[in-house]
């Protein structure tokens, strides 16, 4: 499957409308997956491109049923007509929801809390409250059930009449939904708090002699943690055993578009996976603790940036502000492949930076030139203060605070940044 959009609804258009704009006929045969049921407007263009398959989110539809202005009866008149067109077009309309994998949640809150962002931010605040990760999560949890979830049963069940799903509206059918529905939001918050908006962490760069020199160029801290999400989703698709890596490119356009996204635009993705077509045991899945190097993956897996690259939907064009996103630092194989490919931002941790495996190393991304990195570290500025007000010690070129008095240590305990 090839990743060729993706789009967000605009103050003027529908995301339907904008990815027609952009994709026209060559949306036939595509698969196409929306936030909310799509409107009237929107289906009839997209099944009269030849698409194949259209996915929606089972709550409040694009035409919104939860609103003041749903209780004329324009929302209801198109909701039939949606169901119209659906029953009349060749195009698939369906919900796609399934229970996730038994222990999935469970995976993603231990490798969530493990990933190299927030261990990141215990390693260089080693006084942290460690509780900091869980009310970011929970932050996230209240905001997204705000976003993708209906609380109030009665009126859900309304609504899934209205848009022609009352199939789903008797139990166990329904309470199997909604269950599906908040296992699904738990996991995407989960994602989302392991690159957090915490304090003054952030996407900044390392090289003191660059930093007003490129501040300018870096994108606000808000849309860098969402790309950054975007690819840790992705490292979950992973086929190697013991580390999921996933990588986002976009791109910035000279002037803004109709998108919701503005001028930015999407490129490409991938996640770390063997070739294309090949079976489980065509290759060897051992690392480097086996001793036989001939049957270690490192030969045969392609990894999440190569992926982004070989199928990306758009050309890197060179006059624009191309940026790749890593949830991991960007090894020596892939780093000549970044800026070869014109890509001018790297977004990515720095936690493997300068180091030498047994298969792997990490070397080139320090010395890489013209393009520019933005690590996941403290805010400088705030760094320099904290240098500036307290002792500290340094252990591998990190800067550590020494541990305040008791009386002090409750100030030092980390919040969840509310910005």
């Amino acid at each position: 499957m090839k990743i060729v959009g993706l789009h967000c609804s605009s103050e003027d258009l529908h995301a339907g409308q904008i990815a027609l704009i952009k994709h026209g006929s060559r949306l036939k045969n595509c698969d196409l997956y929306f936030s909310r049921k799509p409107c009237s407007a929107c289906l009839k263009m997209i099944v009269n491109a030849g698409v194949n398959r259209i996915s929606y989110w089972p709550a409040d539809p694009e035409i919104s049923l939860l609103t003041e202005a749903s209780s004329s009866e324009d929302a209801k008149l198109d909701a039939k007509a949606v169901e119209r067109l659906k029953s009349n077009s060749r195009a698939h309309v369906c919900v796609l929801l399934q229970p996730l994998v038994c222990y999935m949640v469970q995976f993603v809150e231990e490798t969530s809390y493990k990933c190299d962002f927030i261990q990141k931010i215990t390693k260089t605040l080693p006084d942290a409250n460690t509780d900091f990760y869980y009310e970011c999560k929970q932050e996230r949890i209240k905001e997204y059930e705000m976003l993708f979830l209906v609380s109030n049963e009665e009126m859900h069940k309304q609504i899934l009449m209205t848009i022609g799903l009352e199939n789903l509206c008797e139990n166990p059918y329904f309470s199997n939904l909604r269950q599906n529905m908040k296992d699904l939001v738990l996991l995407l918050a989960t994602v989302a708090s392991s690159v957090p908006n915490f304090k003054h962490f952030g996407f900044y760069c390392s090289n003191p002699e660059q930093i007003n020199e490129i501040h300018n160029q870096s994108l606000p801290q808000e849309i860098a943690r969402h790309c950054m999400v975007q690819a840790r989703l992705l490292a979950y698709r992973t086929e190697d055993h013991k580390t999921g890596v996933g990588a986002v490119i976009w791109a910035e356009g000279k002037s803004r578009s109709c998108d919701g996204t503005g001028a930015m635009y999407f490129v490409g993705c991938g996640y770390n996976a063997f070739p294309v077509g090949s079976e489980y045991a065509d290759f060897p899945h051992m690392d480097d603790k086996q001793k036989d190097r001939e049957i270690r993956k490192f030969r045969y897996i392609i990894h999440a940036e190569q992926n982004a690259l070989t199928f990306r939907c758009q050309e890197i064009k060179p006059e624009e502000r191309s940026m790749i996103f890593v949830t991991k630092c960007p090894c020596d194989e892939c780093v000549p492949l970044i800026k070869g490919a014109g890509i001018k931002q790297i977004y990515a941790g720095d936690v493997d930076v300068g180091k030498k495996k047994a298969d792997i190393s990490y070397m080139r991304f320090g010395e890489l030139e013209g393009v520019s990195k933005f690590t996941w570290q403290l805010n400088p500025s705030e760094a320099y203060g904290l240098e500036q007000n307290e002792p500290e010690r340094r252990e591998n070129g990190v800067l550590r605070p020494i541990p305040q008095k008791e009386e002090q240590h409750q100030d030092k305990k980390l919040r969840l940044g509310i910005h």
